[in-house]
């Protein structure tokens, strides 16, 4: 009797674990098929729990997506206005979660192919670069959000300060142009007295010859006009050691800098000028990485994007004016040693100041 029982037990086991698949097989093993086990063979013919969970799964889902077409036409309906920024705020998570898979597979691949970010492709590291970015800027609206009602008080947040609040996913094309154009009016601001702390170096230079070519540089830029690559390159040497050298030059200096990539000037000086190294670098293989994609490459959006980056304003510049503004802006980057990152602040500066060239009249 025990070994009967057993092979029974072992049967239906064998049915539920594999499937109707084994029936015969099932039914071949047991010899003395009782009532139960009849029941259980025909359970399992008529269940499915994998085609049952993907049926409740595609019911839900549906019944979600029903009810929120119902809601989206209710609002555009009695709320026209506030439907926009729903749909606006709908979109930029849809954009945001989209960044998040995308920065998500890179790192993956970085990870398993054992990559250097500094060996990505441009876009890819363009992409970590930008959603970095993103989520210190999004941290602290997160925290506000999480004591319980306060999401109404950073709703009303949200719509009083976006430039202040939001990331650009929720910007519309309009708003995204308008802030760049205020971010930019800020950098600008911080031309002038990085200027006049060139001037007052090149006053303190012993070195006659280097000391006349920024003094000629600085003049250059005063009266107007664009310099070219062959002016700063003149004067690099004074770039990666003393006086200007990304940790030689003072405190103040270094605060004008930070305005150039938006950086918070208000932490210690060591650690200002341990972020601004360390972006300029970034920056730097980022430039290396478009010249191996190459100029032609990119997009008017990602052409406006990297130009804008690196300082200049492309508020009022047609695509060919950036194209031939970031080319040169390449000559000058791809020369530069990794020593001589303030060199390369500075040029964030002196070679967008005056672009475009003033016309000759």
């Amino acid at each position: 009797m025990a070994p009967s029982s057993m092979r029974m037990w072992c049967g239906a086991s064998m049915t539920l674990l594999c499937g109707p698949r084994y029936l015969g097989v099932t039914a071949g093993l047991c010899r003395h098929k009782s009532a139960a086990t009849q029941l259980s063979l025909c359970l399992v013919r008529q269940y499915s729990p994998s085609k049952a969970r993907y049926g409740l799964g595609q019911s839900i889902t549906s019944r979600l997506k029903w009810a929120n077409e119902k809601y989206q036409r209710f609002l555009q309906r009695h709320f026209p206005r506030f439907y926009v920024l729903y749909s606006i705020f709908i979109r930029g998570f849809r954009l945001f979660f989209e960044d998040a898979r995308e920065v998500h597979r890179i790192r993956i691949r970085m990870i398993r192919n054992n990559i250097d970010p500094q060996k990505l492709p441009y876009r890819e590291m363009e992409k970590l670069r930008q959603f970095h970015r993103d989520m210190i800027k999004a941290i602290p609206l997160v925290i506000i959000s999480i004591p319980p009602f306060a999401n109404y008080l950073v709703f009303v947040l949200i719509y009083l300060y976006p430039r202040q609040l939001l990331i650009r996913h929720f910007w519309t094309p309009q708003q995204l142009v308008e802030f760049q154009g205020v971010y930019h009016a800020q950098r600008a601001l911080h031309h002038r007295p990085l200027l006049g702390g060139l001037k007052t170096t090149a006053s303190r230079i012993t070195h006659e010859q280097v000391k006349s070519r920024l003094t000629e540089l600085c003049s250059k830029i005063e009266s107007g006009a664009h310099p070219v690559v062959s002016d700063l390159h003149a004067v690099r040497s004074l770039f990666s050691g003393p006086p200007l050298g990304i940790r030689r030059m003072g405190a103040d200096h270094m605060r004008h800098l930070c305005a150039l990539l938006f950086l918070s000037p208000r932490l210690p000086p060591f650690w200002i000028g341990r972020r601004l190294n360390s972006h300029a670098l970034e920056l730097m293989h980022l430039d290396r990485a478009i010249i191996k994609l190459g100029l032609h490459e990119l997009s008017d959006m990602e052409l406006n994007e990297a130009c804008y980056v690196r300082g200049l304003n492309v508020e009022q510049l047609t695509p060919a004016q950036c194209r031939d503004w970031l080319s040169q802006w390449l000559q000058f980057s791809v020369h530069l040693k990794e020593s001589e990152t303030s060199l390369y602040l500075h040029g964030m500066m002196l070679l967008t100041v005056n672009f475009p060239k003033p016309a000759r009249s």
